[in-house]
């Protein structure tokens, strides 16, 4: 015989399957003998056809294409014979699911088989539809179904019960035909049976209200005496696992219990008893008891309030804890913080063993214990928790360090009961894993040593010992250097030393040791040498005797492969070797930080914005913002202190900071004769390029030009309408915002406008494929010289813009301005750029 015929036994296909030594071999075998059954089907072969279906099944499973023999399923399920059902109900199961449109064929003799006087037909019957039953078969066959129910032969029965489940699953409709039948196999005695309707009930309670409402007031009682009788049954053979009988039903009526007593203080009442009872007298030797008392402690924790059982389940759960299994102390930790929301005081008993498992070999443990102790800090434990959590820091695996470190900083910041001990315990953090800080972290830590003034001393003495030992942790670096360069002074002459300090000797030299050995440690990054510099520049006027040496370290950066060092470098040695006037108002101690303002802008309630009107927030590098000056002196950073102000040596210390020389030869002394040149330092300032056509002299003291002629007075650049920088919705005349004026610099909105209407037409001011522009003027009563003018923004494109910017420049003389307008698009940044020169020219 052909040994790859139709006739071949199932287990010779499979022999000559599996001594195939390639997948190609495997594939031609697999080809033959679809062959030879494809030729098999069309010849109507009925000796062989059970066998050839049952070599597609295996077929199927290797994950060869089958849907050939679909509907040799239908015509072996329509056979008389049990072993032709049999495997025709095993192919329909495999080889077809609710999706195919076969399907619906094979309704009428899954109809006539549950209606079979042979029990283990109906029983194949029950098995198919409850694996691809569809909605409209649900629809057609669920009176058999529900009716099979009350079959004789338990088997049946059971089978119907997990039919019926997939039933209302798919027709939730049809779950008021099921109620009755389903409360009545809760009094079955027979176990398979009893798990079945257990489950058929619980699924009928989630999909249906009414049957909820029915099985709480019909089925509570019976549901919580049988739970009783297992617990309390004798040795039983067939059910016994592990000395438990039946632990499996144990967990489906616990379950079934949960969605009872949730919401109803009557059914948690009546399940109390039997609650305590299980979880007192269930053995936890033995998996199959930890898994009952894991249900019941979920089921007290979720019934209706019963403060004793919640101690109870509590207390479970920490035995849970201290069993070796990783899994049962993960389902306990997981458990612990969702009993956190109902009863924290009884989770905090067990706070030293969750702290155990915070120190665990296993990784995931480690996290959910982490979460836990998160959750169970306040102001009362804080410092405790607090000890541990950072001691462990010391010995953790460099994995979980950051994890760690992130929960440690937020309770610290959350919890801390007065600033010395926050600072004390950031430090020690830093010390530990500073590499691991976030820039946010550190950014606060410096607002909070800013506002404790009296706290500044010690502060940056405790830095300074910390940085001699750990100057390989970054962010711990840079917090001491900026402390440093703030407050060195202190360091050196000991001011303001507590009881708590031990003595310390730093002289001016160290401080500056200090600052150098972060500029030239190879392994910290731009940011850290660049804060360093600043400290460096500012240490020069707290010591003078060092500032030579500062001065040669800082003139050494000239030839860093690093831009921004250089630059810095440059800059700096032109402050020290020029500006000696203006030196120590420039570089006082920064004011206090507001905490406040830096606490909303973490929490995202405050957004910086780009603008010229007094106030507005600036983003500094140590990410704390500051109110706005001069806007041409902001644009060098020179308003973080007081003094950054012009000194008597007039406007000209913003040009002399860059190494210009603007002032005339020919200009008396004390006259105030403005500059004939130097527009490309603004322009540089700016970083604009493109130049406008020519136009007179007065229009050359526009800001975004690039002409060489600007005779503007730099003194006078705040009484230019310079720069303004307006967010997208500042159209409205009710806006706070400052508007432009174009004749006399930025002036305050009126809260009012003329009730008469605009004076003048409207005028589009710019338009592009995509934006237009539309001024509106209108003058103040009472003040003709004013024009406000109200800035209306169209988007001609279907598309969303964010982050909207709109900047002009103007002339104090000439009715011209320069526009531009910034935003996002599809997440790209777009720029455009015009010039206004057709203003109604009576404004």
């Amino acid at each position: 015989m052909n040994p790859f015929s139709s006739g071949t036994r199932l287990r010779d296909m499979i022999r000559a399957i599996r001594a195939c030594k390639t997948a190609a071999e495997e594939r031609a075998v697999v080809r033959k003998e679809c062959a030879a059954i494809r030729a098999a089907i069309n010849e109507n072969d009925q000796d062989y056809r059970h066998r050839n279906l049952a070599k597609l099944m295996f077929i199927h499973m290797l994950g060869y294409p089958t849907h050939f023999g679909q509907m040799e399923c239908l015509k072996l399920i329509a056979s008389a014979g049990f072993p032709e059902k049999r495997i025709g109900y095993l192919g329909l199961m495999l080889l077809l699911d609710e999706r195919q449109e076969v399907l619906m064929l094979v309704t009428n003799s899954l109809k006539q088989d549950l209606n079979h006087s042979n029990q283990y037909i109906v029983g194949l019957a029950l098995c198919a539809l409850g694996n691809i039953c569809s909605a409209e078969m649900a629809r057609d066959l669920a009176p058999e179904v529900e009716r099979l129910l009350q079959f004789r032969d338990p088997n049946v029965r059971k089978k119907a019960a997990l039919c019926s489940i997939r039933i209302i699953k798919k027709v939730p409709d049809l779950a008021e035909n099921f109620i009755n039948p389903a409360s009545s196999l809760l009094k079955e005695k027979h176990h398979g049976v009893l798990i079945t309707g257990v489950q058929l009930c619980m699924d009928l309670c989630k999909v249906s209200s009414e049957a909820l409402e029915y099985v709480r007031k019909k089925c509570i009682e019976g549901l919580v005496k049988t739970l009783r009788d297992i617990a309390n049954s004798p040795y039983s053979p067939e059910y016994d696992i592990a000395g438990i009988t039946d632990p499996f039903l144990h967990i489906r009526l616990l379950k079934l219990l949960r969605i009872l007593g949730q919401g109803d203080a009557d059914a948690s009442d009546c399940m109390n008893d039997i609650l305590a009872q299980v979880a007192t007298k269930t053995e936890s030797k033995k998996n199959a008891g930890n898994a009952i008392l894991y249900e019941c402690v979920e089921t007290i924790m979720s019934i209706e309030d019963n403060g004793g059982l919640r101690v109870l389940a509590i207390n479970i759960l920490g035995r849970f804890l201290s069993n070796r299994d990783n899994n049962i102390r993960y389902v306990a930790l997981n458990m612990l913080m969702k009993a956190i929301v109902v009863d924290a005081q009884a989770v905090q008993r067990h706070r030293a063993t969750i702290l155990e498992c915070v120190k665990d070999s296993d990784a995931s443990i480690r996290k959910r214990a982490l979460e836990l102790v998160y959750l169970l800090v306040n102001e009362s434990n804080v410092k405790p928790l607090t000890k541990e959590l950072i001691e462990y820091l010391e010995v953790s695996d460099q994995e979980f360090k950051g994890d760690l470190t992130a929960k440690i900083c937020s309770l610290v910041e959350k919890f801390s009961p007065e600033k010395i001990w926050y600072i004390d315990q950031m430090l020690k953090v830093l010390s530990e894993a500073g590499n691991f800080v976030k820039d946010e972290v550190w950014h606060a830590l410096i607002v909070v040593i800013s506002n404790a003034s009296d706290l500044h001393g010690y502060t940056v003495r405790a830095l300074y010992r910390a940085f001699q030992t750990s100057t390989e942790q970054e962010s711990l670096v840079r917090v001491a250097v900026w402390c440093i360069g703030e407050y060195g002074d202190m360091l050196v002459n000991n001011v303001g030393m507590l009881d708590i300090e031990e003595p310390i000797t730093v002289t001016e030299s160290d401080t500056v040791d200090a600052v150098e050995v972060a500029i030239k440690r190879h392994t910290l990054d731009l940011t850290t040498k660049a804060m360093a510099l600043i400290a460096l520049l500012k240490l020069s006027s707290r010591f003078p005797s060092c500032s030579e040496r500062i001065k040669d370290i800082i003139v050494q950066n000239k030839r860093s492969l690093m831009l921004e060092l250089q630059q810095r470098s440059i800059e700096f040695n032109c402050i020290l070797q020029k500006h000696q006037n203006i030196r120590s108002a420039l570089l006082e101690r920064m004011p206090v930080l507001d905490e406040a303002t830096f606490s909303g802008r973490r929490a995202g309630s405050l957004h910086t914005a780009i603008s010229t009107s007094t106030g507005a927030p600036h983003n500094l590098q140590n990410g704390i913002a500051k109110p706005a000056a001069a806007p041409i002196a902001d644009l060098l950073d020179l308003s973080s202190d007081d003094a950054a102000a012009p000194s008597s040596s007039g406007g000209d210390f913003l040009m002399d900071l860059l190494g210009v020389d603007l002032s005339p030869a020919s200009a008396p002394s004390g006259t105030s004769q403005p500059p004939k040149a130097g527009t490309d330092v603004l322009l540089d300032l700016l970083s604009i390029g493109t130049s406008p056509p020519a136009q007179s002299s007065s229009s050359a003291s526009d800001i975004l030009s690039s002409s060489q002629d600007n005779k503007a007075p730099l003194a006078n650049l705040n009484g230019l309408a310079s720069l303004s920088s307006l967010p997208a919705n500042a159209t409205s005349p009710a806006s706070p915002v400052p508007m432009m004026d174009l004749l006399d610099g930025l002036g305050p909105i009126p809260q009012k406008h003329e009730e008469n209407g605009p004076a003048y037409p409207s005028l589009v001011a710019y338009e592009s494929s995509s934006l237009r522009m539309t001024f509106n003027f209108s003058k103040q009563p009472g003040n003709p010289q004013m024009t406000l003018i109200q800035a209306t923004f169209t988007n001609l494109s279907p598309n969303v813009y964010n982050d909207f910017l709109f900047q002009a420049a103007v002339p104090k003389k000439s009715l011209v301005m320069r526009i531009r307008i910034a935003y996002k698009m599809n997440n790209k940044d777009v720029l455009e750029e015009g010039q206004i020169n057709n203003f109604p020219r009576d404004l």
